[in-house]
């Protein structure tokens, strides 16, 4: 689904990404883990064509992203729903407008047509009759639902989740998880998963890969990346691995 070719970026001088390679195999979720500043989240943005690498290549089902005129891109990232760390809610709208907004930006759709869609897809994310409830009035972990709504509204193919279980309790954490999980086997969705949580991530992915000073050092299931001898990935994810 997604290929990354020898990804290279840097800021300002700073090397955040140092060759970077990478395959997203389509309906299967693939978790990227890291320390925090290793450019994870970057990765991620290299994936729909909000950063353009330094060198590399980013393929998206075969197509070079820097072949891609301006609109052709923005046609490209339909393919994409996006959820934020913070779910990234409009604070002014109520829970059916947020869900609804990328309804009313890209489609025709009647009203009738995008309240039935919200109505539907609320449904999918196991949130109901709260239409009318404002951010301020939801939990965190409802919160997290309200914005992967948005994020599949449209139907895309690929879901990119940025750190989707930060901040929440270990209830809400576990319940994050099985909704990614739901969120793959229901829709047959490619997911992209960004974590520094070793126990989600190994109970999600189908496959895992660590970052580390700009390269990917390990990749494979989570049991082949529990069972790595690199210094690394010991170091990461040792302490959990022994539990």
């Amino acid at each position: 689904m997604i290929k990354l070719v020898n990804l290279h970026k840097a800021f300002d001088g700073q090397k955040v990404l140092n060759g970077v390679t990478l395959q997203i195999d389509k309906g299967a979720i693939t978790v990227i883990i890291g320390s925090s500043g290793v450019g994870k989240s970057v990765l991620l943005k290299h994936m729909i064509g909000l950063l353009h690498p330094d060198s590399g290549k980013v393929f998206v089902e075969g197509v070079d992203l820097s072949s891609l005129s301006p609109q052709a891109l923005v046609e490209l990232r339909k393919k994409f729903g996006m959820l934020f760390q913070g779910a990234a809610l409009f604070d002014s709208l109520n829970v059916f407008d947020n869900v609804a907004f990328p309804l009313f930006e890209h489609t025709t759709f009647t009203r009738k047509e995008i309240k039935k869609r919200v109505t539907e897809t609320l449904d999918v994310v196991g949130l109901q009759g709260v239409e009318k409830k404002m951010p301020a009035e939801l939990s965190g972990g409802m919160k997290k639902r309200v914005g992967l709504a948005r994020a599949i509204i449209l139907k895309p193919e690929v879901i990119l989740y940025d750190e989707p279980t930060t901040g929440l309790d270990p209830i809400m954490t576990d319940s994050v998880d099985n909704l990614i999980l739901s969120m793959q086997q229901r829709l047959k969705i490619t997911s992209v998963v960004i974590s520094h949580d070793i126990a989600s991530a190994f109970k999600i992915a189908d496959q895992v890969a660590m970052i580390h000073e700009g390269k990917i050092i390990e990749c494979g299931t989570p049991g082949e990346l529990a069972a790595s001898e690199h210094p690394e990935v010991l170091k990461f994810i040792g302490n959990w691995a022994k539990r």
